[in-house]
């Protein structure tokens, strides 16, 4: 009987002694990330409720000068359009990418290196470059020119959106197609196989084999993009500076100009607002792909 008992302890104790090690492992970790993320969250949150001192409580103060602010409107609204733009069009074209790369097997690690190389240059690289094509005396202003047209800034007209979502992609379309390709790797090719002997083509085997079971990589690669689009405020910003043209002013510009004018409420609220929409849309993302799961 007392042998019995001390097998039975034996793996309870082994399965205690693992849970304090794997505690005493993600400690600094979870120490870090309290101290450094969550501790300075839950401090935004509860400024938002309070003056520019944070002294005095003001409800929902905040809130309503920021709603009632047409420059939050703005940036809010061109914030909303870039990411409505821009991200349908990097998933579509760097799913395209991927699955035209998938059937060079052999190619594929070069075409790896070359596509990760927009990640690896430096933001300040990359502010040279777009200076030299969009100035007004760039390289696409002389190229209008040569066709009889007349040359201007690019970056402070209404074609400054453009530009930048065309920043985007070219940065993030190489790095998302990598992820593509990583979950195009993990099929397991005897379905493919067996919707070939069944008559499939290809077109019936992509819609009914290979995007249901590129769900949980549809869902990493869009999370992972919508965070990289409010990254694009650093090419944008070292480009045409505090105030750019109105068509390219994110919410990024107004919280920078929040903070040199020291408006900490107004961050704090705007903060608050814009993490819970993105909360709330890594919600939507993740139940609509449990329901396919």
């Amino acid at each position: 009987m007392t042998r019995k008992l001390t097998s039975i302890r034996r793996p309870k104790l082994q399965i205690r002694s693992n849970a304090i090690k794997a505690w005493l492992f993600l400690l600094p970790s979870l120490i870090g990330v309290a101290v450094f993320v969550l501790v300075p969250f839950l401090d935004t949150l509860r400024r938002a409720f309070m003056d520019a001192m944070a002294t005095r409580f003001v409800g929902l103060a905040n809130y309503f000068t920021i709603f009632a602010s047409s420059s939050f409107k703005l940036a809010g609204l061109n914030t909303l359009k870039f990411i409505g733009i821009c991200i349908p069009m990097l998933l579509i074209i760097s799913l395209v990418l991927s699955l035209l790369l998938n059937e060079l097997r052999e190619k594929n690690a070069y075409f790896k290196t070359i596509f990760l190389f927009p990640m690896a240059v430096p933001i300040a690289s990359i502010v040279l470059l777009w200076r030299v094509m969009f100035h007004q005396q760039g390289i696409l202003s002389q190229v209008v020119l040569a066709f009889g047209g007349q040359p201007k800034d690019w970056m402070n007209s209404s074609a400054a959106f453009a530009v930048l979502v065309f920043s985007y992609l070219w940065k993030n379309v190489g790095y998302d197609t990598i992820l593509w390709m990583s979950g195009l790797s993990g099929l397991n090719p005897s379905m493919y196989e067996a919707a070939q002997i069944d008559g499939a083509g290809k077109i019936k085997q992509f819609f009914f084999i290979t995007l249901p079971n590129l769900m949980p990589t549809f869902f990493t690669i869009t999370v992972i993009s919508l965070l990289n689009s409010f990254k694009v405020f650093r090419e944008a910003y070292l480009i045409s500076g505090d105030y750019p043209h109105e068509s390219i002013f994110m919410l990024q510009h107004l919280f920078n100009n929040w903070f040199a004018a020291l408006d900490v409420e107004k961050m704090c609220a705007g903060a608050s607002v814009l993490a819970a929409l993105i909360f709330l849309v890594i919600l939507v993302l993740k139940r609509s792909w449990e329901k396919e799961v």
